[in-house]
């Protein structure tokens, strides 16, 4: 049985299964998601859905679904399922499933009295094609398996209903056909890897729901073009692969393709095996530029994200190669850009972001804990200096320098930090002035610049970094530092007390300007009020704005966002100061930590973690079904402890 397998009990109950959803990319912003039951449940899902820079931003779902029929003595047995209105389903398909599995690739297994069907998927990597292989492992009888398209040709962000411009037309391609919905889309190629018949019988499938989309308040119910179907005998023992794609293929070619790409794919048999493959799915190929995603379905190239997840998704999984493709070939230029205000060439949204070169020189960091400081200087010593002279020198157009050696921030009519929920234009959090990360950051960047000066021979600028620095730590604690934990921003006379998660970092970085008993203390206060399996919650339940669970309409789930629900990100910065306050006592604590985060892994998106959770029992997931930062920083801790086991054992 392999790591992550889930048999009919489960598959079979919908309550249970609907929840659960899988999603696979090609590394160059085409993906594959549905359900472990092949149920659409939102409207980003899709057997196809790839971006089309000519259209806009958005991804677009091509192909919706493919309903697949066994037909044997003229009885047929549809394997499909979409839900329609007042809670029914149809055609049940999901009742002859037997067995899901993801060891290699997503394995589903059908049962149809004597046949045993077992499907396969996978997209083949760099190019917007998904392949589907079917093989009939069990049959008495002659079987014939029917194939119906649910076409959408639409936004991700929209939804298509009947319509006369709608093309529904099916030209004919070798073992194959080809449509091209609309006239500004480009063609979808289906083809397969033997000869196959072809009905035209167009049909509009009316008022499917998507659930997911019903329960954020969005408009949930579409109408899906099926053109025809496609039919083909089978043998026992035989295998068809099902290609679809906007480039006509050689369906000689499909079967080696399978094979080649199937090699690619490692074993996915614990849980550091499957948060590599999470991490790996989020790297964008894009010409001769490489980014990491922030996340799945929605979230495209944004710099906060990249920064912080960068080095756990893919030098600490042992893909080098894929930082030097993001890092040294696309980050660097963008950054470079930003700082002399070329601004065309900048990709990554939110360059600007207050906090966004302080997480670029916090990832230089960790390259240099990765290999060397010597290494680090050579590679990125003059840019990361050159940024803490920008932000000195008052070049940064949200940021600002104060005497006291403090970052000052405008949160009131933009949000200025990651918590950057708006209403009516407006922050819904308006952090705004000094904001205790960002400073800590500045602290830690400010050290680590020194660091780099020194190593790259220039004592003299080193040591005004360094008197920076200091000048950095005394304001800091000052300013911040209560007598029990940190306010999480000041501004003039106020001093916000609420208990927030963003102090860890005060904790939690390598250079911290806290000393060890005020390291303690906040420590301490997160993990009594904020501290839960999946995290660490956005606010202490014991403030008056608590409100823990991510529901409602997009009003509703805006004013909540980062009210009480759990953001995973924040664990790495707990887990560094935990284990700094309590040495080798706490590596077990975080190691009960991971085991609840392998358990989550299970639970929605199969095989990774969302954006965020309820901060209340039973801590239920939300937001983007992969979210980057949240990968990053599970696989942030399990490094820690392995090195922090490592240490223990040469005690």
């Amino acid at each position: 049985m392999s790591y992550l397998n889930f048999d009919k009990s489960l598959l079979n109950n919908l309550e249970r299964s609907l929840l659960k959803e899988m999603i696979r990319t090609n590394r160059a912003g085409a993906y594959n998601s549905t359900t472990l039951v092949d149920c659409n449940t939102r409207k980003y899902h899709g057997q196809l859905v790839l971006p089309l820079p000519h259209l806009s931003d958005d991804n677009y779902v091509l192909l919706s679904s493919l309903d697949e029929t066994v037909i044997q003595h003229g009885a047929e047995f549809n394997l499909g399922l979409h839900k329609y209105g007042e809670g029914n389903f149809s055609p049940n398909g999901h009742k002859y499933i037997r067995e899901f599995d993801t060891e290699v690739v997503t394995r589903t297994t059908y049962r149809v009295g004597g046949v045993i069907l077992q499907k396969e998927r996978l997209l083949v990597s760099f190019e917007p094609r998904v392949l589907i292989r079917y093989t009939l492992l069990e049959a008495h009888s002659a079987t014939t398996l029917r194939f119906r398209p649910f076409l959408a040709f639409r936004s991700v962000n929209e939804l298509t209903h009947e319509n006369e411009r709608a093309n529904a037309n099916m030209d004919e391609v070798q073992n194959g056909r080809v449509n091209q919905m609309y006239q500004e889309f480009p063609q979808l190629f289906m083809q397969f890897s033997k000869g196959v018949n072809y009905t035209h019988e167009p049909h509009w499938y009316k008022d499917i729901e998507y659930p997911k989309e019903q329960e954020r308040g969005y408009e949930y119910k579409e109408d899906l073009l099926v053109p025809g179907w496609f039919e083909l005998p089978m043998k026992k023992g035989e295998s068809v692969i099902f290609a679809a794609g906007i480039t006509e293929v050689n369906p000689r070619t499909l079967k080696q393709t399978w094979e080649k790409e199937v090699e690619r794919r490692a074993v996915k048999d614990s849980m550091a095996a499957w948060l590599k493959n999470s991490a790996s799915q989020l790297y964008k190929r894009e010409g001769d530029k490489c980014y990491l995603l922030a996340g799945y379905p929605w979230y495209k190239e944004s710099a906060r994200e990249e920064f912080f997840s960068l080095p756990a998704c893919t030098l600490l999984i042992n893909r080098p190669e894929y930082w030097e493709a993001i890092m040294d070939k696309t980050a660097v230029e963008e950054v470079r850009a930003f700082l002399e205000g070329d601004y065309p060439k900048i990709r990554m949204t939110g360059m600007d972001e207050p906090d966004v070169l302080l997480w670029f020189i916090r990832s230089i960091q960790q390259f240099a804990e990765n290999r060397s400081i010597e290494e680090a200087a050579q590679k990125y010593g003059q840019l990361c200096a050159d940024i803490i002279e920008y932000i000195r020198k008052q070049k940064h157009p949200r940021v600002f320098l104060h005497s006291n050696g403090l970052l000052w921030v405008d949160g009131t009519q933009r949000p200025a930090t990651w918590m950057n929920a708006i209403e009516n234009g407006r922050p819904i959090t308006p952090r705004t002035g000094y904001v205790v990360e960002i400073n800590a950051l500045w602290y830690n960047a400010l050290c680590f610049a020194s660091e780099l000066l020194r190593a790259m021979g220039q004592e003299h600028r080193a040591d005004l970094v360094s008197y920076q620095s200091e000048l950095c730590k005394s304001a800091f604690v000052d300013t911040f530092w209560n007598g029990v934990y940190l306010y999480d921003y000041v501004i003039d006379s106020y001093k916000n007390n609420e208990v927030r998660p963003n102090q860890i970092w005060a904790a939690g970085l390598p250079y911290s300007p806290l000393d060890r008993k005020q390291q303690k203390a906040v420590v301490d206060i997160c993990t009594k009020e904020l501290l839960t399996p999946r995290g660490l919650r956005t606010i202490s339940p014991k403030s008056g704005e608590y409100r823990p669970v991510y529901i409602g309409g997009q009003q509703e789930r805006d004013h909540n966002f980062h009210n009480g629900p759990v953001w995973p990100w924040t664990i790495v910065a707990y887990a560094r100061a935990y284990m700094r306050t309590y040495k080798h006592s706490g590596i077990g604590f975080m190691e009960r930590m991971l085991v609840g985060f392998e358990v989550e892994m299970g639970e929605l998106c199969i095989g990774t973690l969302n954006e965020l959770y309820d901060g209340n029992p039973p801590y239920k997931g939300h937001g983007g079904m992969s979210y980057a930062p949240s990968v990053a920083a599970v696989i942030s801790v399990m490094k820690e402890v392995e090195k922090a086991n490592k240490e223990l054992s040469t005690l």
